[in-house]
Formats: structure tokens, sequence, C-alpha cells
């Protein structure tokens, strides 16, 4: 699988701070990012994989609506997420 357990955890104590907080707005984001590049891969070798390609849509909608909370939140924050992640605008 590839998202296991420990990925996970070094996804959010990279960008939420710590293993444990797991609700932070750059930690749900980096992890939806995550989980966006693995299904845009997927979906390279398998065109015609219909499911993933809603469910990507579904993710970069989720990932975007966060984006906008943390825009309106802190403009700094979401500069330097953006950056880092290598997020277009």
């Amino acid at each position: 699988m590839y998202l296991t357990k420990e990925v996970k955890a070094e996804i959010f104590k990279k960008h939420g701070g710590s293993e444990g907080n797991t609700g932070s707005t750059e930690g749900q984001i980096a992890l939806f990012t995550h989980r966006i590049n693995h299904l845009t891969e997927h979906l390279k070798r398998n065109h015609k994989d219909y499911n993933t390609e809603r469910s990507l849509v579904r993710l970069v909608g989720k990932r975007r609506s966060l984006l906008d909370y943390l825009k309106n939140k802190d403009i700094e924050k979401y500069r330097s997420l953006i950056k880092e992640l290598g997020i277009r605008k």
C-alpha cells in the first residue's frame, strides 16, 4: 500500500507540527497532495479507470477548499505551503 502509517506520520510531522496533530490544515493539504500525486501516476498508466478519475477530481476539490480557507486565514502560511508542495495556484 502506498500510504502506510509511517508515511502519514511523517507527512503530519513535517507539515502539521507533530504526528498527533492530524487535523491541521497544512497537514491535511499535504496528505491530499500526496494522495493526488499517487492517483495521477496511476491514471497515467490506467487512463480508462474512471472511478479513480472521479476520486481524483473530488480530492482536488477538497484540497482547493482547504487552500482557500488557509489563504483567507493566513496568507503567509498559504504562500509557503504551495511553494513547498509545488502546487499551482
